[in-house]
């Protein structure tokens, strides 16, 4: 029970200071002219003031309501090192049993695990949360077990109570880490690129570590292995090996002594891309589509092209001197014997033997595809004819021989069967859409794969790899046609990138190809292949513990699932012979960036109400009850406030002054005071 005094006016307090106001006047010019009464008068104003403000004594029925004590339990990734876990559980039982214990003590415990897409330790949403189910009067006391490392700080709310960290780990806990601090998304190919790696020792690192070994490896392939200083920016240049996507993994082994060796790895997946595609076009002769295939390769910026064109045959001699048709030679020698290699493609656009290029020139070529370079023939009439390239050196590495005939019909080209599972010439467009040609070199198919048919299905386009090198005949010089709109035009642009493209072996249009588009913790595994069924893909994930996977197909060719990885690190895939490595989210999670337990992270919201910070390796802390306001922490002990909250179940009201005796009183004041001064 609790009582006290309460005042319900019945009129605003405005309009009763105002009244007041006035009393006071005129008992005050009473006094001012000597009337006798003015002390009456003036008890007579108070005892009306009293009633009109409506004075009441309250009593209340409360019931006492108990304390509230929140123990948040941190059990995310980096409390599984070392004996955290088994420090985390006997400080746990050992504090819900003191608090249960205690009378009019109530424990709500919290569990904080890693929070999502990496987050880390959501500690203090978890707080938060929990802090705004309870009311904020019944809270007593906030115990945190956790080693430290919060990830959320600029959520941290505002505390009725405070707050106490329970700290695990040890004293002389240490960890080695691999941060790579500079890595782009994208390297030229052929070209080195400078990253930037820190090894670096935290906590009670030992002495003498002044070297650590490093290990890298592209593609999951042999690990390349070095030295390098501890605590310092290294940079090291490295270049990509190939096209699109690669994937560098470092390492740095496992010290002995640490706590985890899951922060000692980083993964880059860099895109590796070309500088610029240097292309050589040999035209045989001026014709309407070499200026085509001109515009074509001069309107991307990313091609450096060297055109050599025959303008004048030497059948068309007429007397006047050589040294008078030009003031410079070509440098044929050059180009077709030292500096072959540097091209990326040649094009031969009808072409043919004239004796201009020796045939050691050819083979020199046909050398050079084998090698791994790459020859594109827009084929035309000379083609079947005796002048025919295909009867030079170069012959040896085309997919396909003249029989002679030149078809001089209207024709729209088709993709093949084949071809609808081939990138090149997958999802091209409507065919319908497409305009006609009007001239094909008919072709009988020696090796490689045909992608586009004409005239009664004869081959028109032909892809095929020689050595390491690879080739590409079209057997018509009418593609021009398609670029200049005629009845429609067609994707020749396109047809031409992507044949580039392939030539240049990039992974997105290999018709033989395994990889993976990572989102988050999934994964889309692509599989593409000529063929009309594959097996199933295996995928092993960091643990080692493979999984076979069944892909569907979403188009000719191509087959795709999705996959999700749990754990976060690098994931090899495998389907026959081939192969492909992906990583799913960094290398190190949030967890294991920092893994030393420490208290400065919390140590704002700590002292915001004199919290304190105790280390579990120096033994479980008792509780005491301290005053608010008071320091809530000392050398073996930590304290709560208590509350002293209460529910209200009854109230009960008494007046004061009730009306009848507000009107005896007063009536008797003002009577008493009339007759003072009557009889005067």
């Amino acid at each position: 029970m609790s009582g006290a005094v309460i005042f319900d006016p019945l009129l605003p307090w405005a309009v009763l200071a105002a009244l007041a106001v006035l009393a006071l006047a005129g008992v005050a010019l009473a006094l001012w002219r000597g009337l006798s009464g003015w002390a009456l008068r003036g008890l007579a104003a108070l005892v009306l003031m009293g009633a009109l403000s409506g004075p009441a004594w309250q009593v209340e029925d409360r019931a006492a309501l108990s304390d509230i004590v929140v123990m948040v339990e941190d059990r995310s990734a980096s409390q599984t090192l070392s004996d955290r876990p088994a420090q985390m559980d006997a400080a746990a039982e050992a504090i819900a049993a003191a608090i249960t214990a205690r009378e009019n003590t109530e424990l709500r415990r919290v569990v904080v695990g890693d929070g999502a897409e990496n987050g880390g330790t959501q500690l203090m949403t978890a707080l938060t949360e929990a802090l705004a189910e309870e009311p904020r009067a019944r809270i007593a006391g906030i115990i945190a077990l956790s080693d430290g490392r919060v990830h959320d700080m600029e959520r941290a709310p505002s505390l009725p109570a405070p707050m106490h960290l329970l700290k695990t780990g040890r004293e002389g806990d240490w960890d080695r880490r691999l941060v790579v601090s500079n890595a782009p998304a994208f390297a030229i190919i052929g070209e080195p690129v400078t990253l930037t790696l820190r090894v670096e020792d935290n906590g009670a690192a030992p002495p003498g570590g002044g070297l650590a070994p490093l290990e890298i490896s592209v593609d999951g392939g042999e690990p390349s292995r070095y030295e390098v200083p501890i605590g310092q920016d290294i940079e090291l240049p490295l270049t990509l090996p190939h096209g699109g996507r690669n994937v560098i993994q470092f390492t740095v082994p496992e010290a002995e002594g640490e706590l985890t060796d899951r922060n000692n790895t980083a993964l880059i997946q860099m895109n590796g891309v070309r500088d610029r595609l240097r292309v050589l076009l040999v035209s045989g002769e001026p014709h309407p589509g070499g200026r085509t295939w001109r515009n074509l390769l001069k309107s991307d910026s990313s091609v450096d092209l060297v055109h050599f064109t025959i303008l004048r045959p030497p059948e068309k001699q007429d007397g006047v001197p050589v040294n008078e048709l030009s003031l410079i030679a070509f440098p044929t020698r050059e180009l077709f014997l030292e500096k072959i290699d540097d091209f990326d493609l040649i094009i031969f656009d009808r072409y043919k033997r004239r004796g201009i290029l020796p045939a050691i020139y050819l083979d020199n070529v046909s050398d050079y595809v084998e090698k791994g370079g790459a020859v594109l023939v827009a084929a035309g009439p000379d083609f079947a004819g005796a002048d025919s390239i295909h009867r030079s050196p170069l012959g040896r590495v085309l997919p396909a021989s003249p029989t002679a005939r030149v078809i001089e019909d209207r024709f729209t080209p088709e993709v093949s069967d084949l071809g609808q599972r081939h990138p090149v010439t997958a999802d091209l467009g409507a065919p319908e859409d497409w305009g006609p040609w009007l001239r094909q070199i008919d072709v009988e198919p020696e090796s490689g794969d045909l992608v586009m048919t004409g005239v009664d299905d004869r081959p028109l386009l032909i892809l095929d790899r020689v050595g390491e090198g690879r080739v590409a005949l079209l057997a018509s010089d009418h593609a021009w046609l398609w670029s200049r709109g005629y009845e429609g035009g067609g994707p020749q642009l396109e047809l031409l990138r992507r044949l580039g493209h392939w030539m240049m072996k990039e992974p997105e249009l290999e018709e033989e190809a395994l990889w993976a588009e990572p989102t988050g913790q999934t994964m889309r595994i692509i599989r593409r292949t000529l063929d009309e069924e594959i097996g199933p893909v295996t995928v092993t994930p960091p643990t080692g513990e493979a999984v076979e996977l069944t892909l569907d197909e979403v188009a000719p060719g191509r087959f795709e699932t999705l996959y999700r990885g749990d754990e976060i690190g690098l994931y090899r895939l495998e389907e026959g012979a081939h192969e492909a490595v992906i990583g799913l989210g960094p290398a190190a999670p949030r967890e294991f960036e920092q893994t030393i337990a420490t208290g400065e992270v919390l140590e704002p919201v700590l002292a915001s109400l004199r919290g304190g910070l105790v280390a579990l390796e120096d033994g479980i802390p008792r509780i005491r009850e301290v005053r608010e306001g008071r320091p809530a922490a000392g050398r073996g002990w930590i304290g709560i406030t208590p509350r002293g909250a209460y529910e209200t179940r009854d109230v009960t009201q008494t007046p004061l002054l009730p009306a009848w005796l507000v009107l005896l009183i007063a009536s008797a004041l003002i009577v008493g005071g009339w007759l003072r001064e009557g009889r005067r």
